[in-house]
Parts: C-alpha cells; structure tokens; sequence
C-alpha cells in the first residue's frame, strides 16, 4: 500500500507561507492603527511631526507646532551670515526634514536636544517588525503629517495664456485639454517603459508638475514630459475650433522646494502640494513668457553619464543639461501623439551663428516689477512626424530681445511674437545678457 503521508519539505513551506501571511496581516494592522495615532498628534495642521525611531514596544516622534521652525531659525533659505548661529540652524532643520525621517536612537536623541522638545512615545498593538516595506510605509505617514524639504529637484511649469479674458465655460474646457494632455504625455511614456510617477498641483491657471521621486534621471525624463506635453497641447490647438484648447507657455527650471500636505476634511490628502524657490522663479520668469514661449531656467543638476544602472554622475548646468537631455530623446522614437508617430525630436537653446560658424547661446536676464532677476534661455523643439509636417515649439529667436549696438545703452528691450498667437507683445522686463 503506498504511504500518503505528507511531505515534510511541503508541510515547511505551508508553514512558512502561514506565518508570514498572519505577520504580514497584523503588521497591516499595526500600520493602521498607527496612521489613527498619527493623525491625532497632527491636529488637522496644527502640528508636524519631524521624525522618528522604531522602539521595543512602539516608535517615538519629535513633533511639533507648524510656527516652531520658523522660530528656531529664521533663516531657511540660505540667506543669512556664513557660519552664524542662524545658517547653522536653518542647515540643521533642512536636513532634518529631508529625505528618510526614520533616525537611529543616538541621533533622534542629538535632534531633540538641540532642538529641546520632549519625545512622543506611541505603543502599538504588537512589536514592529524589521523589515524595509514596514519602514518605508511609516516614513511616507511621517512624511504626509509633515513638512519635506528637497534641494534639487527638476519642476515645470505651465500656464494658460489670457486665461482671464475666457468664459467660465472656455476655461474649464482649456484647463480640461491641458490637463489630458499631461495624461497622455505620462502614457505614451510609460509605453516606452518610462514611468516619471509625475505629480502636479494647480495654479488656477495652469500646473506645476514634477516627479515623485528624487534622482538623477528624473529630470531628464521630466523634459521628455514636457515637450511631449507642449507637443500634444500644439497638435490639439492646430485641430481644434474655438477657445477650447489653450495656448500656453512652459517654465522648466530645477531648484530647492518644500513639499506639504493639506488637510482634506480631517486627514492629510495623498497629493503634496510644493513652494519655494524653484516654483518662484518659474512663476517669475513666466510673467515675462510670450505666447508659445519655453523657457529653461540657468540651473545646475545631476545627471547620469549613461542609461546604464550604476552609471557615473555629473553636474552639469542647463547649456549642458539641454544637450545631453536631447540624447534621450531617441527614446521617444515610435511615439503617437493625436495618432501621428514622431519619428525624431530635436531640441535646443536659441542663439545666433558667429563668424566661426559655431551657435553662441544667448542668456536672457528676466526683471519682475520688484526689482529681482533672475537668467533664463530660450528653447525650441522640431518634432518630425511621420507622413506629417513637423511640429514647431517655442518662440523664434529673432523675435527675442536683443543687446544694444551702441556703447553704453542699456540692452534694449523688443515686441517678441508667436507663431501660435501672431499678436505682438512688449516684453520690457527681458534683456539679453551679455
């Protein structure tokens, strides 16, 4: 008679499988029941919590009210004295709500000394687990009852032009097309195996957009976003009646931002919403932004050498980024916007043809009404499509302001126009610069 005994191997296994499902379900547990605690030291906003550590029983948090970082540093964007009391405090906060809040116990006890706050302690049903996906999910709840700073990070802006002069009806429908636009953009991207995990917020008329993660990649993959964006939005505008597509004018630029999370009814909502210098300077450089016009911020970011994992990093300014970033774009190859198939795309800053033959890049210098300035370039993009006319994006060269001939005068200042919006407009707040 043959033994139907069961097998030791496989009764192993099920026993293995069981006990890693029943950890897996009240660690679950444990993580819903700590998004409850959580939520309740937050106060709807009125505090944030800074960081945390794992303990036998539980974790522990240094929280705090919303106003306290202002008050421990005045200064949390680089601006004051080298080496005072003030830039070493902003520098410390900085850190401290960047990247990962999860902390070793020597160094969330150094934070909360200096910063002199007392230790909230929050037990949980069962003990913590060391596991990387356990951390991970409490680092994101941390961080969606917080405040986050980035130094670097590449974000675009796009904004509808005379947006105020449309029916309410017209800008529902302009804010509708920009925003498919941006959704099909991200799914002709993933297509090519591509995936920005892109976020946005509105401007009212208009969206900042960025990346979710933070690496050397993304801001290449974000400047493929945008000019499949800009592209889409064009091929829409060329076939559409009405105001019911928009004209817009793009802003890429990369710099430091904090990110935060609002309160939707009585929890933080799962979209962060971003404000600092990058998103200021692209606002500012837009105001002065013809119809059509792209401009990229003077910025320097990372990038990978290669597409290779593990690929050496450099730092690069945007004349460089721009280059380099235009490699890439073989990538997008075979792509289908409006059911046309771009067959290459071809993107640069603007600038004139010198005796040698060679381009010289001409770097703008951007005035608002307040005095401040900031550099921009100009950037235009060719997109072949197959059986098709190419499309154009971005404003001509020669319609840009351009330096005086005469020694002594101030860079003179110009009408700039588009071929998408053929009225002239006086930009007197952009010059070249020299």
């Amino acid at each position: 008679m043959k033994d139907k005994s069961p097998d030791p191997e496989l009764a192993l296994l099920q026993s293995v499988f069981s006990a890693a499902a029943t950890q897996t379900t009240a660690q679950n547990g444990n993580l819903r029941f700590l998004e409850q605690a959580l939520r309740k030291h937050w106060r709807l906003g009125q505090n944030i919590i800074l960081c945390w550590r794992p303990t036998a029983t539980g974790i522990e948090l240094l929280v705090v009210p919303h106003y306290f970082l202002g008050s421990f540093s005045a200064s949390l964007d680089d601006e004051d004295i080298e080496g005072s009391l003030t830039e070493a405090n902003g520098r410390f906060i900085r850190k401290l709500i960047s990247n990962r809040r999860v902390m070793a116990a020597e160094e969330f006890q150094a934070a909360a000394n200096r910063l002199k706050i007392d230790k909230t302690v929050i037990k949980l049903p069962i003990p913590l687990i060391n596991d990387p996906y356990v951390t991970d999910q409490i680092d994101n709840m941390v961080k969606r009852h917080s405040i986050s700073f980035v130094n670097k990070r590449a974000v675009l802006l796009f904004d509808i032009v005379d947006f105020g002069l449309f029916t309410a009806f017209e800008q529902t429908s302009q804010l509708m097309s920009l925003s498919y636009s941006l959704n099909s953009a991200y799914n002709k991207m993933l297509k090519q195996s591509i995936d920005i995990n892109f976020a946005r917020s509105s401007t009212g008329d208009g969206f900042y957009v960025w990346s979710n993660e933070v690496g050397a990649r993304n801001g290449m993959h974000l400047y493929q976003f945008m000019l499949l964006v800009v592209a889409d939005n064009a091929i829409a505008k060329r076939k559409s009646r009405g105001n019911t597509v928009p004209v817009i004018r793009t802003g890429f630029h990369a710099g430091s931002h904090y990110e935060f999370f609002q309160a939707e009814g009585l929890n933080p909502t799962m979209n962060s919403y971003i404000v600092g210098e990058v998103t200021i300077e692209l606002a500012r450089m837009l105001d002065m932004a013809a119809p059509g016009q792209i401009f990229v911020g003077d910025f320097n970011i990372e990038i990978p050498t290669s597409n290779r994992e593990g690929a050496y990093l450099i730092d690069v300014d945007a004349q460089k980024f721009v280059e380099r970033a235009g490699k890439s774009l073989a990538e997008l190859k075979g792509v289908e916007l409006s059911d046309e198939e771009i067959v290459s795309i071809h993107s640069y800053l603007t600038g004139e043809t010198g005796a040698s033959a060679g381009q010289v890049l001409r770097r703008f210098k951007i005035t608002d009404k307040h005095g401040r300035s900031r550099y921009a370039y100009n950037l235009r993009s060719n997109i072949h499509i197959k059986n098709k006319k190419p499309v154009i994006l971005g404003l001509q060269d020669y319609y840009l302001p351009r330096r005086s001939r005469s020694a002594g005068d101030p860079l003179a200042a110009t009408h700039a126009r588009t071929t998408m919006n053929q009225r002239k407009r006086v930009i007197p707040g952009i010059t070249e610069e020299s």
